[in-house]
């Protein structure tokens, strides 16, 4: 395991090793929602969904 020292202004991790395991996580999550059988959601359609229920939080805000 690399636990060498990494230079914060270059690198968002202190250490490879953790910059190693974070990558090993992102790649098995990123794999595990390619395989997922489940529909996807279109862009456009998440848009307006995000964009009703921000309009809906900021009614109910308004009427109170």
């Amino acid at each position: 395991m690399n636990t060498a020292v990494l230079d914060p202004l270059i690198y968002e991790f202190d250490t490879a090793a953790e910059a190693e395991s974070y990558d090993a996580w992102f790649r098995a999550k990123v794999k595990k929602s390619i395989a997922d059988p489940t529909p996807s959601m279109p862009h456009d359609e998440a848009m307006a969904f995000v964009d009703a229920e921000l309009e809906r939080r900021r009614a109910a805000r308004a009427a109170r």
